[in-house]
């Protein structure tokens, strides 16, 4: 065991008979990508996602006819055999997560978009009365809610996602660490004065730097108000392939080789039992990571951490060098990399080459280097509201030598805008075959005909080039 890895020591949430933090493993999960209307199809990827070593199947609820149609999904599972606990995603709508309660383990709800509007990007002025009348409606909404999770021992997962802050979080705090953590914090503290302790939290973003921070500065701000919450850890909207599986490893492991977390989620824009294998990976390796991680902070010589490695398999090369080194240029120790494997690897000609590509992709997940055009894309759920993979590799085909930019793939509003506020244009579902198409921040196109929509974004990234 590494000399200086030591695990966060979390309270214990159970979660369908399943516990998680205090010294239980770090338990892995994933989500459906299938319509939560469709049960045999649910049921089937849920199986699959099980199979493969899952641990916790999520399912987007986004109206009370998908909560009520989780007792079918869970009666199915159940009578095949399976026991994996279920959790349901809500947004938007508090009622949905009080349907949702009598029929999943537990209940994911967004502080950003519970009590407050869906975010439109707008500064509101409150005075502290206001501000304070604004918290009291969530409590009003949030305390019933804990309430019948009680009757019913069904765990809350308090979620916050970096693209789907309130307006009123953003207005008061800006797009900052702290407003992140205080949107989080409003609803742990409800939970703390109703006694409800079923409770997991998790801080997500697309970028790894926002994330990282975020979620340490959680972790002080709990322990400062006696909080021990165990810590659900992802990189949201990381990308499909190489790129979204060295985005997580550099964010999930930052943090998970400093010890904290107490179960993930890979989130790649493939099919979701292709996350579970990543995610094991990447718990399999964190006290080796650790110990990487010191050698090669001893190793910074002139901004450049110079890695060595021994592994035979590529992608356990790709994500434990993400993962020991992620922490290291997240936190600028230094700004540059060299990765050295001192064995072959199967199935690699060509392993410098591809060294010194994996050390670019790293510090682009890390926002050192930019070397290749990044995408933003989020892996799909039952939200979803076109054909996410295809429609990736055709933007990808199309805009691949277009260094330095940054696209967001999006499959719907839920984090759609906020989530990619910082790529230079979006691609989001707007509706079902409808497209809208964003220059930053602001909406360009709306409602484009799926089958226009990557002609009309190509003509757009054009015209601005002059």
């Amino acid at each position: 065991m590494s000399s200086t890895y030591q695990r966060r020591l979390s309270s214990v949430t159970v979660v369908g008979g399943v516990p998680m933090g205090g010294n239980n493993p770090i338990r892995i999960q994933s989500m459906t990508t299938t319509n939560t209307m469709d049960t045999e199809a649910c049921v089937e990827q849920a199986i699959r996602i099980i199979e493969a070593g899952g641990e916790l199947v999520r399912l987007t609820t986004q109206g009370t006819r998908e909560a009520e149609n989780m007792k079918h999904i869970r009666e199915a599972l159940r009578k095949r055999g399976y026991q994996t606990p279920l959790v349901a995603d809500v947004h938007f709508n508090a009622k949905v997560a009080d349907v949702a309660v009598l029929y999943c383990e537990k209940v994911r709800v967004n502080p950003g978009n519970y009590v407050d509007p869906g975010r439109t990007f707008k500064h509101l002025e409150y005075t502290n009365e206001e501000y304070a009348e604004e918290l009291k409606k969530i409590e009003r909404q949030f305390v019933p809610f804990l309430q019948i999770c009680k009757e019913h021992h069904t765990a809350v997962r308090i979620g916050v996602n970096h693209g789907s802050l309130s307006d009123r979080i953003m207005s008061r705090y800006g797009d900052t660490p702290e407003g992140i953590v205080e949107s989080c914090m409003e609803f742990l503290r409800i939970c703390q004065r109703e006694q409800f302790d079923n409770v997991v939290i998790s801080i997500k973003a697309s970028n790894t730097v926002v994330m990282v921070r975020t979620v340490r500065l959680l972790v002080e701000t709990m322990d400062k108000e006696n909080m021990h919450y165990p810590l659900h850890l992802g990189v949201t909207e990381a990308g499909e392939g190489e790129d979204g599986r060295i985005k997580s490893a550099v964010g999930i492991g930052a943090l998970l080789t400093e010890g904290i977390g107490d179960t993930i989620r890979v989130s790649l824009s493939e099919e979701p039992e292709y996350e579970i294998p990543v995610a094991r990976k990447l718990v399999d390796s964190i006290e080796a990571c650790a110990e990487l991680r010191e050698q090669a902070v001893q190793s910074i010589a002139n901004d450049t951490v110079t890695l060595n490695l021994q592994e035979t398999d590529w992608e356990s090369l790709q994500l434990k060098a993400a993962m020991a080194v992620g922490a290291l240029f997240i936190d600028q120790k230094a700004h540059q990399l060299i990765i050295r494997n001192n064995q072959p690897v199967e199935g690699v000609s060509n392993l410098e080459e591809k060294l010194v590509e994996l050390a670019d992709n790293i510090l682009q997940a890390a926002r050192i280097k930019f070397t290749k055009t990044e995408y933003i894309s989020c892996p799909g759920c039952g939200r979803t509201l076109y054909n996410l993979q295809d429609t990736i590799a055709r933007i990808k085909a199309a805009t691949k030598h277009l260094v330095g930019l940054k696209i967001g793939i999006m499959g719907c509003i839920v984090n759609g805008p906020g989530e990619m506020a910082d790529a230079d244009y979006g691609y989001v579902g707007a509706a079902r075959g409808k497209i809208s198409l964003y220059r930053g921040k602001e909406c360009i196109m709306k409602n484009i005909p799926e089958e226009e929509a990557v002609e009309k974004l190509l003509e757009l990234i054009e015209s601005d080039k002059f």
